[in-house]
């Protein structure tokens, strides 16, 4: 008994540290992404709250959630509600197969499963639910428009993503995050054996994400704010917090699957394992901030033709490639 009672104690530690560090993401890579865009545009982005606006997501919280929460008359009041709740549920759940290191050579998961990329790949893919049961039930013409445009996007780059992913898992021989890595330390990192694979990765996961410049759900230049057009508030903050956790979501797998997670170069061994990790992740997350800023929305035709005629034909061709170099090596 008192041996259950540890590992629920300290799986509960774990899921409070880690939601903490994730809604310190959630707040603080707005900010992050604020500037960022800011100075490549050659402007400074929030200054006057707090040092360099370092208050300012604080600041935004506290507004949104004492904003109104505006419900439209004619919208599906018990399916407008749950919409929002969806992906932030979902995205939180992924991580709990997440491998993540610690100042030592400990590595912690809530949940260490066989199949981590398959149950990650699940719960991104039912995220999508809260955009589309969003659009529906706002009874809006804008929302059905985006709700519409999110489950037909998400159809097709899941099934890029997870193709892409594949790679790896041939790889290592393991569908496991933490094998993974570890097939990664013996042999280096896989984007080196699987670059088109990676790059397949990038794409499928901003779409994934619907960052710039697949943001097509949202599209506010046509759409006002596609499937969150009626939403107000904390539902509205749901949304968008979701849209950034996701973000770190993705970035952390293409770190465990290509760039070798914690593990490093011999010359960096005395760097902490966590850094290293976050480092890496970090890293992807800016290039994610940084396509924002420089590229322009792509047709909705350009990127359903992207996702079929190309990054599915070449993934499937990848693993087909993988698998034969790998049979002939063996």
């Amino acid at each position: 008994m008192e041996e259950i009672l540890n590992t629920v104690v300290i799986a509960l530690i774990k899921i409070v540290i880690l939601f903490v560090f994730l809604m310190f993401n959630a707040a603080y890579l707005t900010w992050v992404e604020r500037k960022v865009i800011a100075h490549m545009q050659v402007r400074l982005g929030p200054m006057r709250t707090g040092f360099h606006g370092l208050l300012q997501p604080i600041a935004d919280g506290i507004k949104v959630f004492f904003k109104e929460d505006i419900i439209p008359a004619n919208a599906d009041k018990p399916v407008f509600f749950l919409a929002p709740v969806i992906p932030m549920i979902t995205v939180l759940c992924a991580f709990a197969v997440m491998p993540l290191p610690v100042f030592t050579d400990t590595v912690y998961t809530i949940a260490d499963l066989n199949i981590g990329i398959l149950y990650i790949l699940a719960f991104s893919s039912l995220g999508a639910y809260g955009t589309v049961l969003a659009g529906w039930s706002s009874n809006s013409k804008y929302s059905l428009l985006g709700g519409l445009r999110a489950s037909a996007q998400v159809i097709s780059y899941e099934v890029a993503l997870g193709l892409s992913l594949i790679g790896p898992i041939l790889l290592a021989g393991s569908a496991n995050l933490g094998e993974i890595v570890k097939a990664q330390e013996q042999s280096g990192c896989f984007i080196f054996y699987q670059p088109v694979a990676f790059a397949i990765f990038l794409l499928a996961a901003i779409a994934e994400t619907n960052r710039t410049p697949f943001d097509m759900p949202e599209a506010e230049s046509e759409l006002v704010a596609g499937f969150a057009t009626e939403y107000s508030g904390y539902r509205y903050a749901l949304f968008f917090m979701a849209e950034y956790i996701g973000m770190v979501l993705m970035a952390a797998l293409g770190t465990v699957c290509f760039l070798g997670g914690w593990t490093g170069i011999d010359f960096f061994n005395f760097v902490p394992p966590v850094i290293r990790f976050l480092f890496k992740m970090y890293a992807l997350i800016f290039l994610f901030i940084w396509l924002r800023a420089t590229l322009p929305r792509v047709r909705f035709d350009q990127l359903m033709d992207l996702g079929w005629k190309v990054l599915i034909p070449v993934a499937l061709a990848n693993i087909v490639v993988t698998t034969l170099i790998k049979g002939i090596l063996q």
